[in-house]
């Protein structure tokens, strides 16, 4: 059987999960997302995702939150609305709402147990600049893992 190379181990009975590989997504925005959702029910985590998305409702950002505005609904953290990850986790997390309906699991009753966000490879790139010069711009990948659990 494949290891997938989960940080977490599993029943596979009452769990689902699913990975996003080399997203090209911000990695630090990604933590916040998945630090947010950890711990939601499936459903409400996907709705919570959707409203990011329409600038609804703003992501609190308690690690990363370096020269950030504070933002309706974030509490007294600052936050943003990082549109681009919320719409790649929220891919991730229709990935393991489809494993978990295979495996036969209730989807109402679905917990995330663990999400987790690792930074990737870097795609390294050049850009000419004039003389000669040349400015590296590196593209930076995330690895999303989500895990859900049915009670």
């Amino acid at each position: 059987m494949p290891k997938h190379d989960y940080s977490i181990d599993v029943d596979d009975k009452t769990c689902a999960k699913a990975m996003g590989k080399e997203l090209h997504i911000s990695p630090k925005d990604s933590q916040e997302i998945c630090r947010e959702i950890k711990g939601m029910y499936l459903e409400d985590a996907q709705n919570y995702l959707k409203s990011v998305v329409e600038k609804k409702e703003s992501i609190p950002y308690k690690r990363h939150d370096k020269k950030r505005a504070h933002r309706k609904g974030a509490g007294k953290d600052s936050g943003a609305y990082p549109v681009k990850a919320a719409r790649k986790i929220l891919e991730v997390l229709e990935n393991v709402e489809a494993n978990a309906e295979y495996k036969g699991l209730v989807v109402e009753k679905l917990r995330i147990i663990h999400a987790s966000a690792k930074k990737g490879m870097t795609f390294p790139g050049i850009q000419p600049r004039a003389f000669g010069r040349a400015s590296p711009s590196d593209t930076p990948t995330t690895n999303v893992e989500i895990v859900v659990k049915g009670e």
